[in-house]
């Protein structure tokens, strides 16, 4: 008989984690970028802390989870809605967001994802002319380090 996990209690940092370029693109002469810190990676859960650098596009999407968004501090657009600190974001499993533009100081995030957090594009020809309009370009993604049950999906 296999005996049943223990409920664990786990404590992590955020400035003991490492931090992950997830996204980059060249806007000029400057890169930005999408930066996260994984506080919890499991196939329950993933709660992650994420820097956006100033001017950072992410394309219109969704998760294979349920993901909840939370605005530290800065601010960014989702779609037509300016999302400044304080701001809370559900998504629910299927639905979409986005396009995501980071503002004039960059947007500093909590994010939990319960579920398989990999991500689905919901409009690729509109995140290309969203770029072109802005005079940016899309750079190969930057590698990560997963957990090893987990397949990197980006370039999907």
């Amino acid at each position: 008989m296999k005996e049943k996990k223990q409920p664990q209690l786990r404590f992590r940092h955020r400035d003991e984690e490492k931090w992950q370029e997830v996204r980059a693109q060249q806007h000029g002469d400057r890169r930005v970028s999408v930066w996260e810190k994984w506080l919890e990676f499991t196939p329950e859960c993933l709660c992650l802390y994420a820097k956006w650098d100033p001017g950072m596009i992410v394309h219109k999407h969704g998760h294979n989870s349920h993901h909840v968004i939370y605005v530290i501090s800065g601010s960014m657009h989702c779609g037509d809605v300016l999302c400044t600190e304080g701001m809370h974001i559900t998504l629910e499993k299927g639905a979409a967001l986005g396009p995501l533009e980071a503002g004039p100081e960059g947007v500093e995030l909590f994010e939990v994802m319960m579920g398989d957090p990999r991500s689905w594009p919901a409009d690729p020809e509109g995140f290309e002319a969203l770029l072109a309009s802005r005079g940016a370009k899309k750079l190969p993604n930057p590698p990560i380090e997963l957990p090893d049950w987990i397949k990197d999906t980006r370039s999907e």
